[in-house]
């Protein structure tokens, strides 16, 4: 395995997003962060964190579960509200790695069963290409051009990005 960034740079990575974040939003206030079960909540929660910290403002973070919205998984899952009003927000969907864009594209669709946001936008730790969908990110923490046999894993206890050949 091969460190592509460490618990220093993954905090400064995150710190900037946060600062692209308040650049691009002229208010904040409606921000909703949804953080992809199961990596990309707890990044939404540093996010949150640094939004507090930086611009004084509590924006609401929530997990969501994509997995019955997913195209590539055989089992029929019911689709669920989970119990939050998106109507009228920003919604920033936060995950850690992004590869072909079919999380996101689940997201979306789940994000339909909870109300109608005023825009959508994406914020990714690590952007690692081959999409399969049109789908690009707002916000990109780092690309890091891959092969397809590489997996980028994230690792949030250590506070570690690795390539593993």
């Amino acid at each position: 395995m091969k460190e592509i960034m460490n618990k220093e740079q993954l905090s400064r990575t995150l710190k900037r997003m946060t600062h692209e974040i308040i650049e691009k939003n002229n208010r904040l206030e409606p921000i909703v962060l949804l953080g992809i079960l199961k990596k990309g909540y707890p990044l939404a929660k540093l996010l949150q964190k640094n939004l507090k910290d930086f611009a004084d403002v509590n924006v609401l973070t929530y997990p969501i579960d994509i997995k019955a919205y997913r195209d590539d998984i055989n089992k029929q899952l019911e689709k669920v509200n989970q119990g939050f009003d998106l109507s009228n927000k920003t919604v920033i969907i936060v995950d850690d790695v992004l590869y072909t864009g079919r999380s996101v594209r689940a997201a979306m669709d789940a994000i339909n069963d909870h109300g109608r946001p005023e825009k959508i936008e994406l914020a990714i730790l690590i952007d690692r290409g081959h999409r399969q969908l049109p789908i690009r990110a707002d916000f990109i923490g780092k690309n890091i051009p891959t092969s397809i046999n590489e997996k980028v894993v994230v690792d949030l206890e250590k506070l570690v990005v690795t390539i593993d050949e």
